[in-house]
């Protein structure tokens, strides 16, 4: 996918720039495949705002997808490439020989005819999804399992790929996008490949009702709100560290547990 440019029609057109979906194609999604979605705007059961600065945006559709890639032994072809309005990656439609149709994240380099199978004992190519322990040192893989049967966890999103680095008993240890160095179990499984739609990160927004249409509302700074609202709050400029509306510091605090399961598996953190 290339990058495309707008000609400065209007003042929001001037800095704009977007996808150009040319590898995607133009059909609608798979109905067996799609459910509603309903949104509550940032706000829990009580109707009070939990998650700040969410809310509108354009109704969207859920298309259900394969992390798990149970569909083992059984090989598919892909029909389609999609565009995901709930997720920065592009979807492949999956037309397996038994008839069953399932999404799946696209990897970059995968096209529509190209053939995919999952399981034990398959050859480390693209969009193949296989244990960890039988993927070669070096390889750039994602959607990767963190709990054996759970589903794909890590790397899932736009151009994320992480690297085998290093097998160990029953551990392989693997080269995160964020730099990290974790230890995972052998036996979860691994798409082979880096995740698509690289090109995501490098589109501008260029005005604010962009913005909206996906769901994101202004972010208004502590200090502009009345002292009721916010720590930060009143005709004050300064005096304390950033804080959350709650209190907790914002900058430098630690909020992990200390005794979390998963801290044993990180053999180098991301800072």
């Amino acid at each position: 996918m290339g990058i495309k440019k707008f000609h400065p029609v209007t003042p929001g057109l001037r800095f704009t720039t977007g996808l150009t979906f040319a590898e995607l194609d133009d059909k609608k999604a798979e109905r067996s495949l799609t459910k509603g979605k309903s949104s509550k705007a940032g706000r829990g059961a009580g109707g009070r705002i939990s998650v700040r600065r969410r809310g509108g945006g354009h109704k969207r559709k859920l298309r259900t997808i394969d992390f798990l890639r149970g569909k083992t032994g059984v090989e598919g072809k892909v029909a389609a490439l999609e565009y995901d309005p709930n997720r920065t990656a592009n979807i492949a439609l999956i037309v397996y020989r038994d008839g069953d149709k399932r999404y799946i994240l696209a990897p970059k380099g995968l096209k529509k005819g190209d053939k995919i199978i999952s399981g034990p004992g398959v050859p480390p190519s693209l969009g193949n999804c296989l244990p960890l322990e039988e993927i070669p040192l070096g390889t750039a893989i994602h959607n990767i399992e963190l709990v054996k049967g759970k589903g794909g966890q890590l790397a899932r999103s736009a151009g994320a790929g992480a690297v085998v680095a290093a097998k160990e008993g029953d551990y392989v240890t693997l080269k995160l996008p964020s730099g990290e160095m974790r230890m995972v179990f052998r036996k979860c499984v691994a798409t082979i490949g880096v995740v698509g739609n690289d090109e995501y990160m490098n589109k501008t927004l260029g005005k604010a009702g962009r913005s909206r249409w996906l769901g994101k509302r202004p972010s208004v700074r502590g200090e502009a709100m009345n002292p009721v609202d916010h720590p930060l709050g009143g005709r004050t400029k300064g005096g304390r560290h950033p804080v959350s509306p709650t209190g907790v510091p914002a900058k430098g605090f630690k909020t992990r547990k200390k005794r979390k399961q998963s801290n044993a598996f990180i053999v180098k953190r991301r800072k």
